[in-house]
């Protein structure tokens, strides 16, 4: 059979539109077979486009053409189909089909393409491996699930755009090439043709180029920006990906908070119809860490972490009187579950994952006394602890010491985050908001000897560390903030320096001498000398936010066409070789491994 091209047989309807009051219309639908049935003679096709699915129904008697092409029919054919809508009996209306009360009898059916065997079944929800789904993609996508996440998506980035524009914002694109400049993670670079030897590197945020916006005068700017970073992949994270960029003059930090709150509530109520509230919970980076053993806490599950060190301290236990000997921390976390000894190892593999050395352990018995684990050493106190910790009887009682009051919290709060996805206590239908602010705006790098940002050189130290930031670099926090949601980090975002001779300051304590300084930032640096106003932003990132929306955990599923976790498209094999002349034309030697 020739496929031709379609002329009389174009669509004057959707998949999706037919209703009980389109009875008696003639339509013409296009699609794909999503299945088909032959009842002797009389063929039931499931009609499927974007829109939704639509049965059409052929009785093929005494039309042997059209019997013929029936028979032909197989899943993910490309077909044209024209008849007459006509209502269902009452018995025979599917309700789990927005089209389930109508079916089209149809009179012609045209086969526009045909599908080879696929390499796995649409259904809802695929259950090939990535690599497949991947590969074949096109195919992937025309599953109920991706499609509906593809269109969360796009209204997400309208919500986005809607709430911005009413707001003042405009929209504002940056370059894709740019210099090469440190950021946290490495660049993507492509080298020049035109200038040897050179290469302009793809942007991991446009940071310095909103800033310059500011400078320009454009006092609230935003744009939904593709970002590379050279890094590994994981499941909420791909060598590229998209942020929702905000920057905005004038402005001191609660603005910022306050302006984030606003888009987040409009968005969430526009696309998935959630209220949120007015204003999110505050937690310090200190309080966070303490409390959560984290800087992106989950809040669906309370199970915060304890401090144990006043029980410590009276038992004979070594490793936890070793740890509080060297001003280090021992804390706890009550589970409302009776642990087994398999269970209980699994999550001391884990802390240890994040350095703890162990992980202690004790059940509340019946009538509040201790058992197994460690408990022999705190028998005498049992009642004590209970109530101090608010333990119960079947609960289990985890404890982790470290000299480092860092890796107590870290492997505490790794295991508090593995208990809750463990006991089911991650609910994605529920969304917590957390703002995490006054973080510290350097950290030591043990391996370089030197101080590096905490988030990156552009953020504002806080006022009252303006006098003592080069002396003491460690006590300095910064007006950064984090938004955190569902255990995600979302956004991240400061107050920026918008002052040459601060951020030089920045610069020195980070080991960025003058002459680097000049030649990676000399362009942002030259643009505070000619009246930069103050300024903040902020960067939600949107794949992210689809993701949380939409009750996953990878945003390889919110994403068209993703990098696997090693970073290859399966689809096209990228990255992939070049020929000998590209390279000769970009002076491009490649050195063996």
């Amino acid at each position: 059979m020739v496929i031709l091209p379609m002329k009389t047989m174009k669509r004057n309807i959707t998949c999706g539109e037919l209703r009980k009051n389109d009875a008696g219309k003639k339509v013409i639908l296009n699609g794909w077979v999503h299945r088909k049935r032959n009842h002797g003679g009389i063929f039931f096709i499931s009609l499927r486009d974007r829109y939704g699915i639509t049965q059409i129904t052929v009785d093929t008697e005494g039309n042997t053409e059209l019997a013929a092409i029936c028979d032909e029919l197989r899943n993910e054919y490309v077909i044209a189909a024209g008849g007459i809508v006509q209502a269902r009996p009452a018995d025979m209306v599917n309700a789990n089909m927005e089209t389930g009360e109508v079916e089209v009898i149809a009179s012609e059916i045209e086969i526009l393409n045909k599908c080879e065997v696929l390499p796995f079944q649409i259904e809802e929800e695929s259950k090939a491996n990535e690599d497949l789904r991947l590969k074949y993609r096109y195919i992937d996508l025309r599953s109920a699930n991706m499609q509906n996440r593809i269109k969360m998506r796009s209204e997400t980035a309208f919500a986005v755009r809607e709430w911005m524009t009413a707001n003042g914002f405009y929209e504002i694109e940056t370059p894709t090439f740019i210099k090469s400049t440190p950021e946290g993670a490495r660049d993507f670079l492509v080298p020049s043709r035109l200038y040897p030897g050179k290469f302009y590197a793809l942007p991991q945020s446009p940071q310095l180029y909103k800033q310059i916006l500011m400078v320009s005068g454009f006092d609230k700017y935003f744009q939904i920006a593709r970002c590379y970073r050279d890094e590994d992949s994981r499941g909420d994270r791909q060598p590229e990906f998209t942020q929702i960029d905000i920057e905005m003059s004038f402005v001191e930090r609660d603005d910022i908070l306050s302006m984030t709150e606003g888009l987040m509530s409009h968005v969430f109520k526009k696309v998935i119809n959630v209220e949120l509230p007015k204003n999110f919970k505050r937690l310090s980076w200190e309080e966070a860490m303490e409390t959560y053993g984290s800087d992106k806490p989950d809040l669906r599950f309370d199970m915060k972490l304890q401090d144990f060190s006043s029980f410590a301290a009276g038992s004979d236990f070594q490793a936890f009187l070793s740890a509080l000997e060297k001003k280090g921390a021992v804390k706890a976390v009550v589970v409302n579950e009776n642990y087994s000894r398999k269970q209980i190892e699994e999550l001391e593999a884990h802390a240890k994952i994040y350095k703890a050395k162990g992980l202690a352990w004790m059940k509340v018995a019946s009538g509040g006394a201790l058992e197994g684990g460690v408990s022999k050493f705190f028998a005498d106190k049992a009642g004590d602890i209970t109530k101090e910790l608010g333990a119960k009887e079947g609960d289990t009682i985890f404890i982790v010491a470290d000299e480092s009051r860092r890796v107590t919290n870290i492997a505490l709060g790794a295991v508090r985050s593995k208990l809750g996805k463990d006991l089911g206590l991650c609910d994605p239908a529920k969304f917590e908001f957390v703002w995490i602010i006054d973080f510290p705006m350097f950290e030591y790098n043990e391996e370089e000897k030197k101080w590096d940002a905490a988030h990156h050189l552009f953020s504002m130290p806080q006022e009252q560390y303006h006098n003592t930031m080069e002396s003491d670099p460690g006590s300095v926090k910064g007006d950064l903030y984090d938004l955190v949601l569902n255990g995600y980090e979302l956004a991240s975002g400061s107050i920026r320096i918008h002052d040459s001779e601060m951020q030089n300051k920045v610069f020195k304590i980070a080991g960025i001498d003058p002459e680097e300084a000049q030649k990676k930032f000399g362009f942002l640096t030259e643009a505070f000398k000619y009246g930069a106003p103050p300024h903040g932003g902020i960067a939600p990132g949107l794949d992210r936010l689809v993701m949380i929306m939409a009750g996953l955990t990878s945003i390889k599923d919110v994403l068209a066409f993703p990098k696997n976790s090693f970073g290859i498209s399966p689809m096209d094999d990228c990255p992939s070789e070049v020929d000998q002349k590209q390279l000769d034309e970009l002076r491009l030697q490649i050195k063996p491994v």
